[in-house]
């Protein structure tokens, strides 16, 4: 038996015995976690390529700017209707899933559509892969960083406010 099909034996082998039957994309998934790597140890090389001395520590208020960025834009992507058409070769509208949100389903199970699938339609994968790009960014280029964040941090501000006026406007109505 040669390399690939003992490769490939390993792997029906492992989907079995993890998925029980169920349509798990580990494949898919394994490409995806081989993806962030290649993506993460890419901006370490242009980093270090650049000559830009890694910080000793981030300043807090840069950490915080960062984090609520990587939410925001982390749900923008994963669940804003506008954001609707990057998700839709790999899911399925399925209704509403509260304020300016949407649920959406996986089209298709198994395989690396599934694995992107998973990935875009939630925001707490994706905030690793926000995260890491906005730190990375903010290493490179930290004002600009600070912008993005800042516009991020911006629109979460806003969202709360939204919730904020709402419920102070069923409050009073009695709605």
């Amino acid at each position: 038996m040669s390399v690939p099909e003992k490769v490939g034996s390993w792997a029906r082998t492992q989907q079995q015995e993890y998925a029980h039957g169920e349509p798990r994309p580990l494949g898919g998934l394994l490409a995806a976690v081989g993806v962030y790597g290649a993506l993460t140890a890419a901006g370490a090389v242009a980093l270090r390529a650049s000559g830009r001395p890694l910080p000793d520590r981030i300043p807090v208020g840069d950490a915080l700017l960062l984090t609520v960025g990587t939410f925001r834009l982390a749900r923008t992507v994963a669940k804003d209707p506008v954001t609707s058409p990057l998700r839709a070769p790999f899911t399925a509208f399925r209704g509403t899933s509260g304020e300016a949100e949407v649920a959406e389903e996986i089209r298709e199970h198994g395989g690396w559509k599934h694995a992107v699938g998973e990935l875009v339609t939630c925001p707490f994968c994706l905030a690793q892969w926000i995260g890491t790009g906005f730190v990375l960014s903010w290493v490179a280029a930290p004002r600009a960083t600070r912008l993005a964040g800042l516009v991020m941090t911006v629109v979460a501000g806003a969202d709360v406010g939204q919730f904020v006026y709402d419920k102070l406007q069923s409050d009073a109505t009695g709605d």
